[in-house]
């Protein structure tokens, strides 16, 4: 006989764990069942030359206030990114530096930029969070890209930099991606410069230790309601409650029932599960619409931070191929030192084909060019793919492409029968953040103890 549950939860990442807590909290029997042998989802550890950094999700930020209360209440601690010193820009072949938060630009390209932040910010307040689809241009704005947008924009230098924004922000490039989503996903991380600046923004502040301590110390909490190495293969409901079937850690079929099940994945990983009934056509559409982004990210450490010793803060923003952002990742205590490059998009389908060793060396050319010889001289080197993450295939987000919020984005939350859904993908804020993840789950929470 199978196990008998008010709701399962399907992921053990910042979303399923945070829905696991709500429902915990409000009475009901939980399980949350988990593929990977760990918690954390998009949040991850790697090993670069025996000292561990984040190779997943990292930062957070002012306006994020559930992380902010969740590091809180874990007793953990946060400290600012390294912003001190020139920045890198480098733009159609042509390397710069600048210190302000504007790059360095021409007066000519200096108010292109201007005008196009000033144009994109107006697009993304006229649009209606909570019904993004009723706006008067809504459906042009989801029929074209953000490449076909960039043909208003007059200088090349400011397009390579709304491409090198859209990669790392996305892992996308600008013509995979709907215009409308992107201005909703904007508006609902608080616009365009808060999601891509350090100082005040999104990439402000890291959590001492790493970020999977937020899953980690949410999943002791919940103790033997996470359930590790529990693939879910299908989900069928029936006028009485879901039969969930998946894999346990040793293999072998086996079932549970509960009266509700929360699905906390990205859409294209959802989609994977079977589903009976079939889910209705706009839930199908928005699972093959909404891929994830690519992005690797690229460790190297070195024996001392030359970097800063020349003056330089780390961060460099590139419209060329492979690296598209980088960012100095030293650690706090002045231990260990290094630099965190960004393939994303493009850069990182091309580089994730090459070897790891042609891939360092990419990648630490890339920072030589910027920063001088001593970057090819690193004492480790380590990256991830997310794309080849069998649980997750890519990163930081689902990308909504063209034509596709129109006919699938009202299915991202709304549920199907006795299935709600959570995930980042579905935040009603910071979507494709820490933030947003947290929001869903206690979203998707609330709708199960209410209908319980």
């Amino acid at each position: 006989m199978s196990e008998q549950l008010d709701a399962v939860v399907v992921g053990a990442g910042l979303a399923g764990l945070r829905a696991a807590e709500e429902l915990v909290a409000g009475g009901a029997s939980v399980a949350v069942l988990e593929a990977r042998m760990r918690v954390g989802g998009r949040t991850v550890l790697g090993d670069v030359g025996g000292v561990s950094y984040d190779l997943g999700a990292q930062w957070t930020g002012p306006g994020q206030e559930r992380v902010a209360s969740l590091i809180a209440r874990l007793g953990l601690r946060t400290h600012k990114q390294h912003t001190a010193g020139r920045k890198v820009l480098e733009v159609a072949g042509k390397v710069s530096t600048y210190k302000r938060a504007i790059p360095s630009l021409s007066p000519v390209h200096l108010v292109e930029l201007e005008r196009t932040i000033r144009r994109v910010d107006a697009l993304t307040a006229a649009l209606d969070p909570d019904d993004p689809f009723s706006g008067p241009k809504a459906a042009a704005q989801d029929a074209q890209t953000v490449e076909s947008y960039k043909h208003t924009i007059l200088s090349a230098k400011v397009k390579g930099l709304v491409d090198a924004m859209v990669r790392v922000v996305f892992g996308s490039e600008a013509s995979e991606l709907s215009l409308l989503y992107f201005l909703y996903y904007l508006r609902l991380g608080g616009g365009l410069m808060r999601l891509v600046e350090s100082d005040g923004g999104a990439q402000q502040d890291l959590v001492v230790g790493g970020m999977p301590q937020l899953s980690e110390g949410m999943a002791a909490g919940l103790g033997e309601v996470v359930r590790l190495g529990t693939p879910v293969t299908g989900l069928a409901q029936d006028t009485d409650g879901v039969t969930v079937r998946y894999r346990g850690p040793r293999g072998g079929a086996r079932t549970l029932r509960a009266r509700r099940a929360v699905v906390a994945l990205a859409p294209a990983l959802a989609g994977r599960i079977d589903y009976e009934p079939l889910l209705p056509s706009a839930r199908d559409q928005l699972t093959a619409r909404m891929p994830m982004g690519a992005t690797m990210k690229c460790i190297a450490r070195y024996e001392r931070p030359f970097w800063r010793e020349a003056g330089f803060s780390g961060e460099v923003v590139c419209d060329g191929l492979p690296i598209t952002v980088v960012f100095d990742d030293c650690s706090p205590d002045g231990r260990s030192f290094a630099l965190l490059g960004f393939a994303v998009g493009r850069g990182a389908r091309a580089l994730g084909a090459l070897p790891v060793d042609e891939r360092q060396r990419a990648v630490t050319e890339c920072f030589a060019r910027w920063f001088g010889d001593e970057a090819r001289q690193c004492i480790a080197y380590a990256d991830l793919d997310w794309s080849q993450e069998r649980w997750t295939r890519g990163c930081p987000t689902g990308v909504l492409q063209p034509g596709g919020f129109g006919i699938a984005g009202r299915a991202l939350r709304e549920p199907v029968g006795r299935i709600h859904w959570a995930g980042t993908e579905t935040a009603r804020v910071w979507t494709g953040f820490m933030e947003g993840a947290l929001e869903s789950g206690e979203r998707a929470a609330a709708e199960v103890l209410a209908a319980l």
